[in-house]
């Protein structure tokens, strides 16, 4: 079993970013075993849902002539234009049903407001909301965070970021995650994580306990 100070963070594993889904990751439901099985070594888990309401500003759809994947300019800054996903009490929002982790303590809904984005589980996209997660975990005592789910270059690589920035150690489990890779997207977040410190982890090294 992970030290008490050790969480692992499992990021939107929910049926919108699973083949088929309306925003889905390639391979996303691979992550659902490997995830499980890390698990099963965390006595602390936390997962993240994303949650929108139905006209997010995010949607393509809300935007008159404007095409999923287009990118346009917000008042917090630069926006990717995303397939109407993870509305808020709908099936594609849902955690999968493959997913055991009965003893996770805490679930982060994150992009709830309508007006603003949010990859992180830390930060809102306008990068000065905070989901309250950083407290909790420093309330709960943890000191280092591992990150993984859907998708590596958004979600997870945003989350290990703004973990680090709040002075958590970091690791990305690179097995337990899997990319959208949107122009060239995948090898920028690693360049970027590996250069702020976020460890690049396999899930068997954290399994050993050797990361």
């Amino acid at each position: 079993m992970r030290r008490a100070d050790e969480v692992l963070l499992l990021v939107d594993l929910q049926y919108d970013f699973m083949p088929g889904g309306a925003l889905a990751v390639a391979h996303g439901d691979e992550v659902v075993p490997v995830a499980n099985r890390l698990a099963q070594g965390f006595e602390h888990v936390v997962l993240t849902q994303d949650w929108h309401p139905a006209q997010h500003v995010s949607f393509a759809a809300r935007h008159a002539g404007r095409q999923p994947f287009e990118t346009i300019a917000l008042p917090y800054g630069e926006q990717v234009l995303w397939p109407v996903h993870c509305v808020q009490g709908t099936d594609g929002a849902a955690l999968h049903r493959g997913l055991d982790v009965p003893h996770a303590r805490a679930i982060i809904r994150k992009g709830h407001h309508a007006e603003v984005d949010s990859y992180s589980a830390f930060l809102e996209a306008d990068r000065t909301t905070p989901t309250g997660l950083a407290g909790y975990l420093r309330d709960t005592g943890v000191k280092r965070v591992y990150c993984c789910g859907l998708a590596t270059d958004y979600c997870v690589a945003w989350s290990a970021l703004d973990a680090r920035a709040a002075g958590f150690e970091v690791a990305l489990i690179e097995d337990a995650s899997r990319a959208i890779d949107l122009n060239g997207s995948l090898a920028a977040a690693w360049a970027q994580l590996l250069a702020s410190g976020v460890k690049r982890a396999q899930s068997d090294e954290v399994g050993r306990g050797e990361v």
